[in-house]
């Protein structure tokens, strides 16, 4: 009797291993490490299902970043696949890989028609040429990582909520153009950015907190004394580290930014700044050492539908300044020959732009 599945919801290990393009020993090997784990059928007969093969599409993009299999296993110990958020992780990876091989591409193509129109191929030629077809980009692949690990479900502990009291106070990012972080506690721990709402965070752990509706996780520093002077935002692939400072200090910044927004006071120079921006994005040359890093890994992932959106759009008309949001952020309206647009940015202390964005008026 045929003892193989007779149904497209089960696989034998050759069909799975045919199907996916691994051979049958890596799955044995997967399953050795507990990776997977196959039914079986009467005679014994490893069967795949659905859960196996999203299990396997996670085992291969956690493998494509360079972990072993003994972390992989270590990782996925005991967490169910959440296929959503394993998609979006695959999405920024392949869209990273894409970016660098349109990038290589045309560094090539330019060396080519240097050299067939008789040029000189210069050193710093030479030197672009091997970074860009150096596609081990560590940087890339350890934010794909980070996106992953951020993006993971995460389960609520109990802790002793005592510890809360340590954590409340104000703290200051070293990066994100230095704003201000408010940690506050009433039976229930709370963060916020200065200028937005609270969000509730719960904890993993005694100093680890996640936020249930976002991929956002903070993390407390706890000294060897047990004082806590600083806290680790995770979010968007990045890790931004906070130190504590006096409430005074954030106080005064939330001040400064409702006068900012009650009487419509933009940053200096962002409609200057912004012109810039939508130019160079237009070129299809945007200044990313002018960018926070993390605000350059996601213009480089972003760069090609920016560039579409504003050839779409049209030559700039005009850019009328409308108030300042409530992160801080200068919101413009933006008219172009064919589109209406509105269009927002935000410049740290250290003049590096900390964030942007663009969308369709209404």
């Amino acid at each position: 009797m045929d003892e193989r599945p007779h149904t497209e919801n089960w696989l034998t290990a050759a069909d799975c291993a045919r199907r996916i393009g691994l051979s049958v020993r890596a799955l044995r090997v997967y399953e050795q490490h507990g990776l997977i784990a196959p039914r079986r059928s009467g005679k014994s007969w490893r069967l795949y299902g659905p859960d196996d093969i999203a299990r396997l599409n996670e085992v291969l993009a956690l493998k494509s970043l360079g972990l072993s299999l003994s972390s992989i296993a270590e990782l996925l110990k005991d967490r169910p696949t959440d296929l959503m958020r394993l998609l979006e992780m695959q999405q920024g990876a392949l869209r990273a890989t894409q970016e660098r091989a349109q990038r290589g591409l045309a560094t090539i193509g330019a060396v080519q028609s240097k050299i067939a129109a008789g040029l000189a191929v210069s050193i710093d030629d030479l030197t672009k040429l091997a970074k860009e077809m150096n596609m081990a980009d560590v940087s890339r692949d350890t934010i794909a990582w980070k996106r992953y690990e951020q993006n993971r479900p995460r389960t609520e502990v109990p802790v002793d909520k005592a510890l809360y009291d340590t954590y409340a106070g104000a703290y200051r990012f070293a990066e994100r153009g230095g704003y201000y972080f408010v940690v506050s506690r009433d039976g229930h721990l709370f963060t916020r950015p200065v200028g937005q709402m609270e969000v509730e965070i719960f904890p993993e752990s005694e100093t680890e907190f996640f936020v249930k509706a976002l991929p956002v996780q903070v993390t407390f520093i706890r000294e060897n004394d047990g004082s806590v002077n600083s806290l680790v935002h995770h979010q968007g692939g990045a890790d931004f580290k906070a130190f504590r400072v006096d409430p005074a200090a954030a106080n005064a910044a939330e001040a400064e930014l409702e006068n900012r927004q009650r009487n419509k006071i933009p940053q200096p120079h962002s409609e200057e700044l912004l012109r810039r921006v939508i130019a160079e994005h237009l070129r299809g040359e945007p200044n990313y050492d002018a960018m926070s890093p993390p605000l350059a890994d996601l213009a480089r992932e972003q760069k090609d539908l920016v560039r579409g959106g504003l050839q779409a759009a049209g030559p700039l008309q005009s850019l009328t300044f409308r108030g300042v949001g409530q992160s801080g952020i200068d919101v413009y309206d933006a008219r172009f020959a064919n589109n209406n647009m509105e269009w927002g940015i935000d410049v740290g202390e250290d003049g590096k732009i900390s964030a942007l964005y663009f969308r369709d008026s209404p």
